[in-house]
């Protein structure tokens, strides 16, 4: 057995089993792809990071699902960093230093903010948004429980990546984000023939007074059924409403995870003119529940 050091951090919360919770697996340069598959599939949480050397950046990371390996996350970013910070993997003197990222889509900025050497904000720059293949309403809507007047008016329902291709889909109200459920079966056959990884749905207000969009985002077993907190999905949102002018200002607050009893919020700001995009900055704290050693 070949034991490793690893953390498990909620992200965009500062409440303990609150946000998305990420396992991050130290030092694990020497694993193979599909050892570190099934220790994914062992965590049983949205997504797992596995921390490993690079001769690009500070810093490189692989995310797993329980079922496939994702080019780029969100809340594995926000854990990752928290995490190496924490534990003394990773320098930081405060109050705000920076670092770069490398990922399967290429290397990113990452900002740590914190006090007296403390951790307390991590913001990660995702990659200029990509606005990918549309969708007519009756192809996605029914598929999830939803009629053509649950979507919001006027809105289109489109693949957008800021690393991760997903589905936005924007709808009216609160009332039409609680009917969302998904009929897995037709539900599977659209992600076979689309362009997405999964579908986002959000509304353009928050759970609570602080929040400016609440959103679910939706999954198919082995992966969750509904994740908590969707980073890279809140990047590609933000970056879909300012292009379509559904917001007035390029900064917001997003939330998500109310409804599952583990509510979370990100900062986001979409840098550059609603035309040309050049980044999405999505930002949360986190906090350690558990460290450990995996025995493997």
């Amino acid at each position: 057995m070949t034991p490793l050091s690893m953390s498990q951090v909620d992200a965009f919360t500062t409440t303990p089993l609150g946000g998305n919770p990420c396992a991050v697996v130290f030092e694990a340069d020497a694993l193979e792809t599909n050892t570190m598959q099934a220790i994914a599939r062992e965590m049983n949480l949205s997504e797992t990071a596995f921390v490993l050397e690079s001769d690009r950046a500070d810093v490189r990371a692989r995310y797993f699902t329980p079922a496939e390996e994702i080019p780029f996350a969100g809340h594995p970013t926000i854990a990752t960093f928290y995490a190496l910070i924490e534990s003394g993997r990773l320098p930081f003197s405060g109050p705000v230093q920076s670092y770069t990222l490398e990922l399967p889509v290429g290397v990113i900025d990452v900002e740590v903010h914190g006090d007296d050497g403390v951790p307390a904000r991590v913001v990660m720059s995702q990659r200029a948004p990509e606005f990918l293949r549309q969708y007519g309403p009756e192809e996605v809507l029914p598929l999830f429980g939803l009629r053509p007047d649950d979507l919001l008016q006027g809105a289109i329902i489109q693949t957008v990546s800021t690393g991760t291709p997903q589905l936005m889909v924007p709808l009216r109200n609160s009332d039409s984000l609680r009917q969302v459920e998904m009929n897995v079966v037709a539900y599977r056959a659209l992600r076979e023939a689309g362009d997405f990884f999964s579908p986002h749905f959000f509304i353009l207000e928050g759970a609570t007074a602080k929040g400016n969009t609440f959103s679910r985002h939706l999954g198919v077993p082995p992966d969750m059924v509904e994740d908590p907190f969707t980073g890279s999905a809140t990047g590609g949102m933000g970056a879909y409403l300012w292009h379509y002018g559904l917001i007035a200002k390029p900064a917001f607050v997003a939330e998500q995870g109310h409804w599952m009893d583990r509510p979370g919020s990100a900062t986001v700001e979409v840098v550059g003119p609603p035309e040309s995009i050049g980044t999405v900055r999505v930002g949360g704290p986190a906090v350690t529940v558990m460290e450990g050693i995996l025995r493997i």
